[in-house]
């Protein structure tokens, strides 16, 4: 017969460490302790192969060291990637994440969030789909944190972590203005989306401002996914008088209008000019070198877990807190200059 090991304990480590069942204990909980001391406790972690007890510490401290994230997303770029943020960040602190998925689906969201607050997360980070926000503030009611990424809410005490969006395409459409583009078409993501609207506000504002007439039939929504980039952008290739330039506000809509692009031979800038979303590594695959609007995955990302931690720590400064985040615009060789 094996012989049975017997768990180690937080005494076993204070004992091996040389400190107090205290000091240990805030360390395993997320506290600060003095550098020489950590070095000790995850020296004494390690040798004696220590696990901590989650649902007993649950139980005992009223946290489970848990935080949940819902996206509508799981196949986008952009949500992975601040997801990804996120997760490095609150692992260093202690915390595991549980990624639940929403497929842009309002009901589903409910259903994902309840999900979410059974599991007993401590907190919670999540892109809001819109609309209805009682779910979110029953949440809330629960003096759960919850922390919006990418999209605001009216109505909720949150905090918002998020693109300048509205500036981010007042930027992009200026860009091609100023190179003597008049129509410009924009695709833009659903109607309903905050992201959507702040971009399509950005786009009428730059015409304001230059005093240029807008073409409503040059405003075209879709879904944020590859087959509506790719049919709008033909749909704006085979009008009577197509736009001389087209910005495509989102990653996967900006990947369906290259297809398009190359599908039906259309020669890029000559044709058409292109500015598009989000992904440096698209702009250099793309020939010519295409033209994009960087959004800040990474500092959205550790923004959000940082001022999350602060919340669970019962830091309640600034809030609700909104940070919305400057964007970048590359213009590479899909721009062309037009004669005035």
């Amino acid at each position: 017969m094996g012989v049975i090991k017997i768990p180690a304990t937080i005494k076993d480590v204070a004992k091996y460490a040389g400190l107090s069942i205290a000091t240990v204990s805030k360390y395993i909980n997320g506290g600060n302790v003095l550098e020489e001391n950590r070095k000790k406790i995850e020296e004494a972690i390690r040798v004696l192969d220590f696990r901590v007890n989650e649902l007993a510490r649950g139980l005992k401290t009223n946290r489970t060291m848990t935080v949940g994230v819902l996206i509508p997303s799981l196949e986008s770029i952009f949500f992975t990637s601040i997801i990804s943020k996120i997760e490095n960040i609150l692992l260093q602190h202690g915390y595991s994440t549980i990624v639940c998925n929403y497929r842009e689906n309002s009901t589903l969201e409910k259903i994902k969030l309840e999900f979410l607050v059974n599991k007993m997360v401590d907190g919670i980070i999540m892109v809001p789909h819109g609309g209805d926000i009682s779910h979110i503030q029953e949440v809330r009611n629960k003096d759960i944190p919850v922390l919006l990424i990418d999209r605001m809410l009216k109505g909720v005490d949150c905090d918002v972590v998020m693109s300048d969006n509205l500036n981010a395409a007042y930027s992009a459409v200026e860009q091609l203005i100023m190179r003597g583009h008049r129509r410009i078409g924009i695709i833009g993501g659903p109607k309903n989306v905050y992201t959507t609207q702040e971009r399509i506000k950005g786009y009428i504002r730059v015409y304001e401002d230059y005093a240029v007439d807008i073409d409503e039939s040059l405003i075209k929504y879709g879904g944020y996914d590859i087959e509506s980039g790719y049919r709008i952008l033909e749909e704006f290739m085979e009008m009577a008088n197509p736009p001389t330039s087209i910005f495509v506000t989102n990653y996967e809509m900006t990947l369906g209008a290259i297809m398009a692009i190359n599908k039906n031979n259309i020669i890029m800038p000559d044709q058409v000019s292109l500015i598009g979303f989000d992904n440096i590594q698209l702009a250099k695959i793309v020939k010519p070198s295409l033209s994009i609007v960087v959004q800040p995955m990474d500092e959205i990302g550790e923004t959000a877990a940082r001022i999350l931690l602060n919340r669970l720590n019962g830091d309640y400064g600034s809030f609700p807190s909104i940070h919305r985040l400057k964007t970048e615009i590359l213009i590479r060789d899909s721009v062309k200059t037009l004669a005035h």
